[in-house]
């Protein structure tokens, strides 16, 4: 920041955009889980694994300042992987380099966090090779040609709106509040013999790292953690019985869609409180709440879809 000229706009550009970028994604999923994106399988499972290959390399990029809440939120995650029976801890030695966090930590990790990103566009090309393959959805479902709006002016003029609002925001940040959305505990250099009272990931973490906390047991912490991601891969599968191709005209589906995204929330709230009552019960109630909108709520509307075309 310091040393290279304009480097604090480089690095602000960076940390703010990595920010950013999960907002837009988070908008993105759940714009296509109104309208049934994911009715297109193979194109919503490619979306779903570039949100993880992201998430990999947002966790990498977390640790390389080698701040406090860098060190010790690569010593929480990273000792996750320990839980795993019979090969759990080899995974984490192999991660670490050693048998602590040290500079082989740091030299493999901004290896991974220079490689990922190639991963990432690859994907990205695959995702829109299949959108163009595949088509996209719309908000009415319509699949007739007579009822589509040609993409000039209507399209190009509507994204380009959104790409100068964002930039504008996004600007705010960088400019005058370039630390909002990071920890201030993290300018502090990273030191083995001291705990923060309060270990938080970054934003974009905080649902699925209430969930995590939510499950008393390591290993079942875990797999709920995962499996809350796993479950945005299998709700292309929980949709095979629904008629309605979008979620619009549906008052119940959106009413549950509408509670799903408080929820979602409220986990982020959760995750950055501390760990006592009654932010431990109120996270186990809200993972037992998410799960259900996946594995109860989602076939519920769409069996009853079917009866209804039944009958």
């Amino acid at each position: 920041m310091r040393d290279v000229s304009f480097g604090w706009v480089l690095r602000y550009f960076h940390s703010n955009g990595a920010g950013f970028f999960f907002i837009i994604i988070y908008l993105h999923i759940g714009k296509g889980l109104f309208f049934k994106s994911y009715r297109k399988k193979l194109l919503w499972a490619t979306g779903i694994l570039i949100f993880v290959l992201m998430m990999a390399t947002a966790f990498i990029g977390y640790v390389l300042p080698w701040g406090t809440m860098s060190f010790w939120g690569c010593m929480v995650i990273t000792n996750l992987f320990s839980a795993l029976p019979f090969v759990g801890k080899k995974i984490v030695l192999w991660l670490w380099g050693g048998f602590s966090i040290n500079n082989a930590t740091l030299n493999r990790f901004f290896s991974f966090h220079y490689i990922l990103p190639f991963l990432i566009v690859a994907i990205v090309i695959l995702h829109l090779s299949l959108l163009h393959l595949k088509g996209s959805t719309n908000p009415i479902g319509a699949n007739c040609s007579i009822y589509k709006i040609d993409f000039y002016p209507f399209f190009l003029h509507k994204d380009v709106f959104s790409f100068f609002g964002i930039v504008l925001i996004f600007s705010f940040f960088v400019f005058f509040a370039p630390n909002f959305l990071g920890h201030s505990d993290n300018y502090i250099k990273a030191n083995p013999l001291i705990t923060p009272l309060h270990i938080v990931p970054e934003f974009y973490f905080l649902p699925f790292y209430a969930i995590l906390r939510a499950i008393p047991s390591k290993l079942g912490g875990v797999f709920f953690m995962f499996f809350a991601i796993v479950c945005l891969f299998l709700v292309a599968f929980f949709d095979i019985f629904s008629f309605t191709p979008t979620g619009r005209f549906k008052v119940l589906f959106k009413f549950g869609y509408w509670f799903f995204v408080f929820l979602v929330l409220f986990l982020g709230v959760l995750g950055q409180k501390n760990v006592e009552f009654p932010y431990i019960f109120l996270s186990q109630i809200s993972t037992l709440l998410y799960f259900s909108y996946f594995l109860i709520f989602l076939p519920f509307i769409n069996f009853l879809d079917l009866y209804l075309v039944w009958k």
